[in-house]
């Protein structure tokens, strides 16, 4: 694992979460409860800055034409699809007349254009995506570079951050050892490669619990697309989104307009990890990265990448929490080796195929006995 604990720098008035939109809570929503965007009725975007911000952070450069034509030929694949599947009769400002780029002010305003503008903009969110994935496949690289491209960019942007100011105390990264995987498959009832997403991970820890909103704010603009989080992975034990909407006044005067009301908002501590132990809090989110590789579309071979664009996703988790809760996680049955121990024990349980006591702890196979020799 690598870390950084050096100090980070004085505060600054680069922090924005006073100068937070309606587009930022609705994003900041997104990312703690973990919900899809695939469900949203509209956007929140106020101006074309805004739109160029949210561009940039999935890798689209509005001043590239190759990127815009891009947004173009997504926009043209989304409306025919759209059309030979389910017969939409999409407006022609929606469908060619407009910019691509134009689309999400439009979604973000009102009447039957602003509908089809969203439902256009959604297909064209899983086309990119579904290229990206197909891109990364095409790509002769192994994984190791792959986690390399995404622990630069990461840690460039994190620090970036951390230089203006923001209250960053520490700051690490690790990859999951081949080890911990195959424990982690044995232990989950879904014992799928697939469904392992912290094979990435970057850890994030702020000086106080007053610093996350801010710090999570900033991810947001400047390198987590949270079109991109992964629905049903976040989990949010530290930052109520009742509480952080009241506290906010910049959020706050937004409450009346979010896709949903506050009250809809709804604990997810389902979603806590088993293992962990009974009073572990953290904000834990997975989002499926964005990352360019122009340089490496010449290492496929025969063409094959066309029409797939510039940018691969590679699956990351993200934990972040307050420098108090990560002590208090670390404590008694909170500390990881705690819950290494009740994985294993699940594990152990399950290889044998012994059942666990009702109410009490698995049956664990004894290490010392010798095999039977009939």
């Amino acid at each position: 694992m690598a870390t950084d604990r050096s100090t980070p720098a004085p505060r600054s008035d680069l922090v924005r979460l006073t100068e937070a939109t309606h587009a930022d809570l609705e994003a900041m929503r997104l990312l703690l409860s973990g919900t899809s965007v695939i469900d949203w009725h509209r956007l929140a975007f106020a101006d074309a800055g805004e739109v160029d911000r949210f561009l940039r952070v999935n890798e689209f450069d509005p001043v590239r034409p190759d990127d815009m034509e891009r947004l173009e030929e997504l926009r043209a694949d989304a409306v025919e699809y759209l059309t030979r599947n389910f017969s939409y009769r999409i407006p022609d400002a929606v469908a060619h007349a407009m910019p691509a780029r134009e689309l999400f002010l439009l979604a973000s305003s009102k009447g039957r254009r602003q509908m089809y503008a969203c439902i256009v903009l959604k297909a064209m969110h899983v086309m990119h995506h579904l290229a990206g994935r197909e891109l990364l496949f095409k790509l002769p690289v192994s994984d190791d570079e792959v986690f390399g491209f995404v622990e630069a960019k990461v840690v460039k942007v994190v620090e970036e951050i951390r230089a203006a100011g923001y209250p960053i105390a520490e700051f690490a990264w690790s990859r999951k050892e081949r080890d911990s995987v195959v424990t982690k498959l044995l232990a989950k009832k879904a014992s799928i490669a697939a469904n392992v997403f912290d094979k990435l991970r970057f850890r994030l820890i702020t000086r106080s619990a007053d610093d996350l909103a801010a710090v999570l704010n900033e991810l947001l603009h400047r390198l987590v697309p949270f079109n991109y989080v992964i629905p049903g992975e976040s989990v949010n034990g530290i930052l109520p989104f009742r509480r952080l909407v009241e506290e906010t006044p910049a959020f706050a005067r937004f409450a009346d307009q979010l896709q949903q009301d506050l009250d809809h908002e709804q604990a997810r501590a389902a979603l806590q990890n088993e293992f962990s132990g009974p009073s572990y809090r953290i904000i834990n989110f997975v989002a499926d990265m964005p990352v360019r590789i122009d340089e490496f579309l010449v290492r496929i071979p025969d063409g094959s990448s066309v029409d797939l664009g510039s940018v691969i996703f590679v699956l990351t988790e993200f934990q972040v929490m307050d420098a108090e809760t990560a002590r208090k996680n670390e404590l008694g049955e909170n500390s990881h080796q705690a819950y290494k121990e009740r994985q294993h024990q699940r594990v152990k349980t399950r290889l044998s195929g012994a059942e666990p006591d009702e109410g009490g702890p698995p049956i664990l196979v004894d290490e010392d006995d010798e095999d039977d020799d009939d």
